[in-house]
């Protein structure tokens, strides 16, 4: 699909859509997840979360008290096909997110297994669960994958990502997202392609989404915040690894302008939306290398850091990568708000908040807000 429907949305998350809304919503106890369980709270939706534990201590999910606003909150394994279809069914949401992954590309080379399990064939238990228990309720279904689906492959020019470009990956991680993308799309063609039919499904595509309140494993924010508050060096991997930084905010409102998308009134919208969408940032110096968040998020810090060089060796990943966003800006009217300035800038304050013993809930809405109206 090329053509831009007639109606097209205008990029805002729209709270009247969203209010009394049931939403499913996929790995609610992560970084990502809580963040969009908070926003979709204070729009009024009814937020069934399903994950099987909350992964870090501490985590945003407790510490924002996401769990209060929660419609239910199931605990399983996104392995687990029964359970997936058991909170489809009780659920009956208008709207599915998918969110629940192993997130970590470290990781996939120690669990390449667990990684496949989790990514692919979780995915897999969703869009079936979708397809049977949620057949006569679903309307829309965005599937959360990753920037590193597209094959980068050795070689190619250091120009951004396309919708259009090959699914792929070196490693375990990056494969199994270009799996996932597979799976959605070999989904959406077999069973949720009827103009007449209910379901549409859609998916987003972003990384190197940062934010306060992410404490995960071998990231960059996280590992400098931590720093921050044990007074330990900072060890950098690729100081010179480019990547294409934005607030979790951003491709969250994706993730929602999407979904509205999906459900729209008329038919040729629903249907252009049902396709994959990049998300990431459009301000010119969103795109940077490893060390320049780092000597940012250092200078911001109101104490000392100190960073070094950690030599390796380390699994491998792609230099050079970033995203090409023009058919979200074009089809969905949607945009990438704050600078990567104003980014680092929030994150310091989420986390200088939670040094001092601030309520983090608020802090958390507050910044949703700030985002919204900007």
């Amino acid at each position: 699909m090329t053509d831009a429907p007639p109606d097209q949305p205008d990029g805002t998350v729209d709270p009247a859509f969203w209010r009394g809304r049931r939403v499913l919503l996929t790995g609610h106890t992560g970084f990502k997840g809580a963040w969009l369980a908070l926003w979709l709270q204070a729009l009024g939706a009814e937020v069934t979360g399903f994950a099987d534990e909350v992964p870090t201590t501490p985590s945003i999910y407790a510490l924002a008290g996401v769990a209060d606003g929660l419609r239910d909150d199931i605990r399983a394994d996104i392995r687990d096909a029964d359970a997936i279809d058991a909170a489809m069914a009780a659920s009956r949401p208008d709207v599915v997110i998918h969110m629940a992954a192993q997130p970590m590309v470290r990781r996939s080379f120690a669990a390449p297994r667990e990684t496949y399990a989790v990514n692919v064939m979780g995915t897999v238990n969703v869009l079936d669960a979708v397809r049977t228990a949620g057949a006569e309720c679903v309307r829309a279904v965005v599937v959360v994958t990753s920037d590193k689906c597209y094959d980068n492959y050795d070689g190619r020019a250091a120009v951004p990502f396309v919708e259009s470009d090959r699914m792929g990956g070196h490693d375990p991680y990056s494969s199994s997202k270009g799996a996932a993308e597979l799976v959605t799309d070999a989904y959406r063609r077999s069973y949720f392609d009827d103009p007449d039919g209910l379901t549409r499904v859609a998916s987003g595509r972003a990384g190197n989404v940062i934010g306060g309140g992410d404490w995960g494993e071998d990231r960059l924010v996280p590992d400098i915040m931590r720093a921050a508050t044990d007074g330990s060096v900072i060890d950098i991997r690729r100081p010179d690894a480019i990547r294409p930084w934005q607030h979790v905010l951003s491709p969250l409102s994706g993730y929602l302008v999407v979904a509205q998308a999906l459900c729209a009134e008329a038919p040729r919208t629903r249907l252009h939306a049902a396709d994959g969408w990049n998300f990431g940032p459009s301000h010119y110096d969103a795109v940077q290398p490893v060390s320049w968040i780092t000597e940012r998020l250092t200078a911001l810090w109101p104490d000392e850091l100190r960073w070094q060089v950690d030599p390796g060796p380390h699994p491998h990943e792609a230099t050079h990568l970033s995203l090409d966003s023009h058919k979200a800006r074009r089809d969905l009217g949607w945009k990438s708000k704050w600078t990567l300035e104003r980014t680092l800038e929030s994150i310091v304050a989420w986390h200088l908040a939670h040094r001092d013993g601030a309520d983090l809930r608020a802090v958390t809405l507050q910044q949703i807000e700030e985002f919204t109206a900007s």
